[in-house]
């Protein structure tokens, strides 16, 4: 179903672009010439697609290629709304804007924007950036009045992640050096095992903080599975699945498996275990049933998997779905933080939000 909808998404917009490019640019004696070189750009992602061979070239061109058109579509999409507002009121003659310098200068600049936008998109992806936040909760009966947690998701790691990517953001959680490293799901794609993977291990498994490293499974760990492989544990994660931990008499972490999972428990389920004599801090992949969970004692509750759209307009879409797809919200008691995450899944382009690790800074109030 997800395939289909991109499918359409993609194919309905490069008709349109397709066609107006043809209208507004192309001299009859090139358009054999557009057709098939059209044909051929716009066929690469189905074809790769129905491969579903990750990696290959056609597969890396695919995913450049994606935000490519739909950046261009945008583009001419803006070019049509100033031709309209044209026709209104006339500032350009319309012998000028058929003119063969206006093609000429047209279809050149519409291509170097999208591709200018693509460019600072990978550039956008591929830098670590820290988001910084400062809280304040009850202490309870916590002995700690200061907590410095650490929290990324959405790694998405596979054979094909760049290793140096996976060194900075290791290199960049030890200048942090959190009390607590937290990882919201969507940690590992697929079940291969090889030697990039076990190389991911070992590097993750290197991160030492005060009170641990955790996480939570995410949809992907359960589309490959993953959430019952041995990554985890070789990388030195320990995955809350529906279940709590006590943290030294300091402080409370809860973590809950994706909402995919038909065996989840809810929201109620899992905080009826919890006493409310200590801080709790809870891990959810998705930012869902944020009303509920602002009834309960949780003070701070972790969520991903949004990647804040990751394509500009998409961030409005996911807007739209989410109470809160992106940064920092108190409601009620509870304070909800959703990350953009550290890395994305699929086209390695991000023109809106950022690859972050998120630095929360909690201090714990007697009452």
């Amino acid at each position: 179903m997800f395939h289909t909808i991109l499918i359409l998404s993609y194919t309905i917009p490069n008709i349109y672009l397709f066609v107006r490019i043809w209208q507004l640019f192309i001299r009859k004696e090139h358009r054999i010439y557009y057709v098939l070189i059209y044909l051929l750009l716009f066929l690469v992602y189905p074809v790769s697609n129905l491969l579903r061979e990750g990696g290959t070239p056609l597969t890396i061109i695919a995913n450049y290629l994606l935000p490519f058109f739909l950046y261009a579509f945008l583009f001419v999409l803006l070019l049509d709304l100033l031709l309209l507002l044209n026709m209104l009121f006339r500032v350009i003659p319309r012998k000028k804007l058929k003119s063969k310098s206006f093609r000429s200068i047209g279809l050149p600049a519409i291509i170097l924007c999208s591709m200018v936008v693509v460019v600072a998109g990978i550039i956008n992806f591929n830098t670590i950036r820290l988001t910084e936040y400062k809280v304040t909760i009850p202490a309870g009966s916590s002995d700690i009045s200061h907590l410095k947690i650490a929290f990324a998701s959405d790694f998405h790691l596979e054979g094909n992640t760049p290793v140096p990517f996976v060194e900075r953001f290791v290199k960049e959680i030890e200048t942090i050096n959190p009390d607590l490293m937290l990882l919201g799901g969507d940690i590992v794609e697929g079940d291969r095992e090889d030697e990039r993977m076990e190389h991911f291990e070992k590097l993750l498994s290197s991160i030492t903080t005060r009170y641990g490293v955790f996480g939570v499974p995410g949809n992907h760990e359960h589309y490959a599975r993953q959430d019952k492989g041995s990554f985890f544990i070789k990388a030195g994660i320990d995955i809350l699945s529906d279940s709590v931990v006590f943290i030294d008499g300091s402080f409370i972490l809860a973590g809950r498996n994706d909402s995919h999972t038909t065996t989840r428990k809810s929201v109620e389920e899992i905080m009826r275990t919890i006493p409310d004599s200590l801080p709790v801090i809870l891990v959810d992949h998705r930012p869902t049933e944020i009303e509920q969970l602002s009834r309960t004692s949780a003070d701070i509750v972790l969520s991903g998997h949004t990647h804040n759209g990751q394509l500009f307009p998409i961030n409005f879409i996911t807007r739209s779905v989410y109470e809160l797809s992106y940064g920092h919200m108190k409601k009620g008691d509870t304070h909800f933080f959703v990350s953009s995450g550290i890395r994305l899944w699929g086209f390695p382009v991000r023109t809106t939000g950022k690859s972050e690790i998120m630095v929360i800074n909690v201090d714990l109030v007697k009452n």
